[in-house]
């Protein structure tokens, strides 16, 4: 992002604020989330285990018997949700990013877009990668083998990360994207932002560096420290007593005097 992107960023992101702040004075506003399932933050809600709908079928049982055999925070899993479409050319240069490091990864291409894939890829990484058309993400991010997370920045995939403090190498497309890519990388410190060429192209040697910096390196460590400390703070919100939880219940008691 040059110093013009920075400015005009810092400006949206003021003009928020005092958005939120006019409409404060308006009505009464108060902040809820994060929205995740209760087991995978407080655990008070014992069967609150996933969000209930489900775009496409999971392969449950293949990631995580895949993921269980593999060592603490050794796979990159890399997704880029259910409507993002990357280019012929972007998906032959993750591949080969993918296929160049020295991890495993788990990475999830949806069956309408399989063909991109380079010729014979998935039979060359089959030794350090699985390919799966979907997966439970909540479940494949809470896993201890995880150590980042390569996504397109969509934001509910953010949330998820950040609640369970995995690191993310960021690579948005379009939309908000941009935008929370900002904020993982340089507000809340807790991924890298690859940024694409002249041609809109991330290659292959900038996807590998910042994989390899989260996995292997000193940024990554510190990375690693903010991601836990927001993991804490998002479990701290929507426990007991914290900021979800009393903003939610005050909602409710102001229902219930005006019924």
């Amino acid at each position: 992002m040059d110093e013009a992107d920075w400015v005009l960023f810092n400006t949206f992101y003021k003009l928020e604020e005092k958005i939120v702040d006019w409409m404060a004075k308006l009505w009464k506003v108060a902040t809820v989330g994060p929205t995740l399932p209760s087991m995978y933050l407080d655990k008070r809600i014992e069967d609150d285990k996933d969000y209930g709908i489900k775009l496409f079928k999971p392969k449950t049982s293949d990631c995580l018997n895949w993921l269980n055999d593999k060592p603490i925070g050794s796979v990159v899993y890399v997704s880029f949700g259910s409507v993002a479409k990357l280019s012929q050319e972007q998906t032959e240069e993750l591949a080969l990013a993918l296929k160049g490091i020295n991890c495993y990864f788990l990475w999830v291409v949806r069956d309408s877009l399989e063909t991109k894939l380079p010729n014979k890829f998935i039979e060359e990484t089959s030794n350090k990668g699985l390919i799966v058309s979907w997966c439970p993400q909540l479940a494949v991010l809470a896993h201890e083998s995880i150590g980042c997370f390569v996504t397109h920045c969509g934001f509910n995939y953010v949330l998820e990360a950040l609640s369970l403090g995995v690191p993310m190498v960021a690579m948005p497309q379009w939309i908000d994207q941009p935008t929370n890519a900002k904020f993982v990388e340089d507000v809340w410190g807790i991924g890298i932002r690859v940024l694409p060429d002249e041609k809109d192209l991330v290659e292959r040697q900038v996807l590998q560096k910042a994989i390899k910096e989260i996995m292997e390196g000193e940024k990554g460590k510190v990375i690693k420290k903010n991601a836990m400390k927001w993991k804490e703070l998002a479990k701290e919100a929507i426990d007991e007593g914290g900021s979800f939880d009393n903003n939610i219940n005050e909602f409710v008691a102001v229902l219930f005097r005006s019924s």
